[in-house]
Protein backbone atom coordinates (compact mmCIF):
# COMPACT_ATOMS: atom_id res chain seq x y z
CA UNK A 1 0.00 0.00 0.00
CA UNK A 2 2.91 2.31 0.41
CA UNK A 3 4.02 1.74 -2.77
CA UNK A 4 0.59 2.59 -3.97
CA UNK A 5 0.26 6.00 -2.05
CA UNK A 6 4.05 6.86 -3.06
CA UNK A 7 2.54 6.98 -6.51
CA UNK A 8 -1.05 8.52 -5.83
CA UNK A 9 0.97 11.49 -4.40
CA UNK A 10 3.41 12.37 -6.60
CA UNK A 11 1.03 15.75 -6.78
CA UNK A 12 0.07 16.13 -4.30
CA UNK A 13 0.08 20.24 -2.69
CA UNK A 14 3.20 21.04 -1.00
CA UNK A 15 4.55 25.12 -0.38
CA UNK A 16 8.19 25.47 0.24
CA UNK A 17 9.42 25.93 3.52
CA UNK A 18 12.87 26.76 5.14
CA UNK A 19 14.23 24.79 7.36
CA UNK A 20 17.67 24.85 9.61
CA UNK A 21 19.91 21.63 9.50
CA UNK A 22 22.98 21.80 11.46
CA UNK A 23 25.43 22.56 7.72
CA UNK A 24 23.31 25.32 6.46
CA UNK A 25 19.94 26.79 5.83
CA UNK A 26 17.60 24.79 3.05
CA UNK A 27 14.40 24.11 1.33
CA UNK A 28 12.18 21.91 2.28
CA UNK A 29 8.50 21.26 1.51
CA UNK A 30 5.20 20.41 3.37
CA UNK A 31 1.57 20.08 2.93
CA UNK A 32 -0.33 23.14 1.78
CA UNK A 33 -3.20 24.43 3.42
CA UNK A 34 -6.24 22.63 3.68
CA UNK A 35 -3.85 19.64 3.78
CA UNK A 36 -4.88 16.47 2.17
CA UNK A 37 -8.22 14.32 3.25
CA UNK A 38 -7.54 10.55 2.95
CA UNK A 39 -10.68 8.70 3.02
CA UNK A 40 -10.77 4.90 3.79
CA UNK A 41 -14.20 3.93 2.24
CA UNK A 42 -15.44 1.89 5.52
CA UNK A 43 -15.02 -1.24 6.33
CA UNK A 44 -12.19 -2.84 3.57
CA UNK A 45 -10.52 0.86 2.60
CA UNK A 46 -9.18 0.38 6.61
CA UNK A 47 -6.49 -2.20 6.00
CA UNK A 48 -4.75 0.48 3.53
CA UNK A 49 -5.42 3.57 5.64
CA UNK A 50 -2.28 2.46 7.51
CA UNK A 51 0.47 2.69 4.33
CA UNK A 52 -1.32 5.82 3.24
CA UNK A 53 -0.47 7.99 6.91
CA UNK A 54 2.72 6.37 6.96
CA UNK A 55 3.49 8.39 4.12
CA UNK A 56 1.36 11.63 4.72
CA UNK A 57 1.34 11.58 8.31
CA UNK A 58 0.09 15.11 8.50
CA UNK A 59 -3.20 14.51 6.38
CA UNK A 60 -6.38 14.55 7.77
CA UNK A 61 -8.37 11.32 7.85
CA UNK A 62 -11.99 11.04 7.12
CA UNK A 63 -14.57 7.93 7.11
CA UNK A 64 -16.89 7.24 4.41
CA UNK A 65 -19.36 4.27 4.96
CA UNK A 66 -21.33 3.22 2.06
CA UNK A 67 -23.20 0.29 1.21
CA UNK A 68 -24.90 -1.10 -2.29
CA UNK A 69 -28.62 -2.21 -2.33
CA UNK A 70 -28.38 -5.67 -4.00
CA UNK A 71 -31.80 -5.02 -5.41
CA UNK A 72 -31.44 -1.91 -6.91
CA UNK A 73 -27.55 -1.73 -7.10
CA UNK A 74 -27.53 1.63 -5.54
CA UNK A 75 -25.21 2.70 -3.47
CA UNK A 76 -26.15 5.05 -0.53
CA UNK A 77 -24.07 6.36 2.30
CA UNK A 78 -24.68 5.18 6.22
CA UNK A 79 -21.82 6.58 7.70
CA UNK A 80 -19.62 10.03 7.35
CA UNK A 81 -17.07 11.60 9.54
CA UNK A 82 -16.08 13.93 7.33
CA UNK A 83 -15.52 18.16 7.07
CA UNK A 84 -18.87 19.31 5.79
CA UNK A 85 -17.13 22.08 3.38
CA UNK A 86 -13.79 20.30 1.43
CA UNK A 87 -13.43 23.00 -0.84
CA UNK A 88 -9.93 23.47 -2.01
CA UNK A 89 -9.41 20.05 -0.43
CA UNK A 90 -7.66 16.77 -2.60
CA UNK A 91 -8.89 13.60 -1.59
CA UNK A 92 -7.67 10.04 -1.49
CA UNK A 93 -10.03 7.84 -1.57
CA UNK A 94 -9.18 4.05 -0.24
CA UNK A 95 -11.11 1.06 -1.54
CA UNK A 96 -9.18 -2.51 -2.30
CA UNK A 97 -11.22 -3.48 -4.72
CA UNK A 98 -12.81 -1.65 -8.02
CA UNK A 99 -15.39 -4.14 -9.15
CA UNK A 100 -18.68 -2.84 -10.60
CA UNK A 101 -17.40 0.57 -9.70
CA UNK A 102 -21.15 1.82 -8.50
CA UNK A 103 -19.84 2.47 -4.44
CA UNK A 104 -16.69 4.28 -5.89
CA UNK A 105 -18.36 6.67 -8.05
CA UNK A 106 -20.57 7.64 -5.60
CA UNK A 107 -18.44 8.37 -2.60
CA UNK A 108 -16.74 10.84 -5.70
CA UNK A 109 -19.69 12.22 -6.38
CA UNK A 110 -20.69 12.72 -2.39
CA UNK A 111 -17.10 14.29 -1.97
CA UNK A 112 -17.44 16.46 -5.08
CA UNK A 113 -20.62 17.73 -3.58
CA UNK A 114 -18.76 18.75 -0.54
CA UNK A 115 -16.44 21.04 -2.61
CA UNK A 116 -13.48 18.57 -3.18
CA UNK A 117 -11.28 19.38 -5.99
CA UNK A 118 -9.15 16.93 -6.89
CA UNK A 119 -9.78 13.24 -6.15
CA UNK A 120 -7.53 10.26 -5.95
CA UNK A 121 -8.95 6.56 -5.62
CA UNK A 122 -6.40 4.34 -4.59
CA UNK A 123 -7.44 0.91 -5.58
CA UNK A 124 -5.40 -2.23 -5.18
CA UNK A 125 -7.40 -4.05 -7.92
CA UNK A 126 -9.55 -2.96 -10.37
CA UNK A 127 -11.86 -4.93 -13.10
CA UNK A 128 -11.96 -3.51 -16.73
CA UNK A 129 -15.54 -3.19 -16.34
CA UNK A 130 -15.53 -0.83 -13.07
CA UNK A 131 -12.92 1.27 -15.08
CA UNK A 132 -15.74 1.75 -17.77
CA UNK A 133 -18.43 2.25 -15.50
CA UNK A 134 -16.25 4.98 -13.19
CA UNK A 135 -15.41 6.81 -16.65
CA UNK A 136 -19.11 7.00 -17.84
CA UNK A 137 -20.80 7.94 -14.39
CA UNK A 138 -18.44 10.69 -13.40
CA UNK A 139 -18.34 12.20 -17.31
CA UNK A 140 -18.62 15.55 -17.04
CA UNK A 141 -17.63 15.98 -13.85
CA UNK A 142 -15.31 19.40 -13.95
CA UNK A 143 -13.38 17.96 -10.75
CA UNK A 144 -10.08 15.64 -11.68
CA UNK A 145 -10.41 12.18 -10.95
CA UNK A 146 -7.58 9.76 -11.08
CA UNK A 147 -7.26 6.08 -10.31
CA UNK A 148 -4.09 4.03 -8.69
CA UNK A 149 -4.37 0.53 -8.65
CA UNK A 150 -1.53 -2.04 -8.17
CA UNK A 151 -3.48 -4.49 -11.17
CA UNK A 152 -6.07 -4.94 -13.66
CA UNK A 153 -7.66 -7.72 -13.83
CA UNK A 154 -8.93 -10.06 -17.19
CA UNK A 155 -12.66 -9.71 -15.89
CA UNK A 156 -15.23 -9.55 -13.03
CA UNK A 157 -15.93 -13.24 -11.89
CA UNK A 158 -19.21 -14.34 -12.87
CA UNK A 159 -21.12 -13.78 -9.42
CA UNK A 160 -20.48 -10.43 -10.22
CA UNK A 161 -21.19 -9.54 -13.48
CA UNK A 162 -24.48 -10.75 -12.86
CA UNK A 163 -25.02 -8.24 -9.94
CA UNK A 164 -23.90 -5.84 -11.63
CA UNK A 165 -27.09 -5.83 -14.26
CA UNK A 166 -27.18 -4.84 -17.55
CA UNK A 167 -24.80 -1.73 -18.93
Amino acid sequence: MTLLAYEATRDVRVVPVEVRTPVSPATGVRLSSPKPLVVPILRAGLGMLDGMVRLLPTAEVGFLGMVRDEQTLTATTYATRLPDDLHGRQCYVLDPMLATGGTLAAAIRFLVERGADDITAICLLSAPEGIERLERDLEGLDVPVSVVTAAVDERLNEPRLHRAGPR
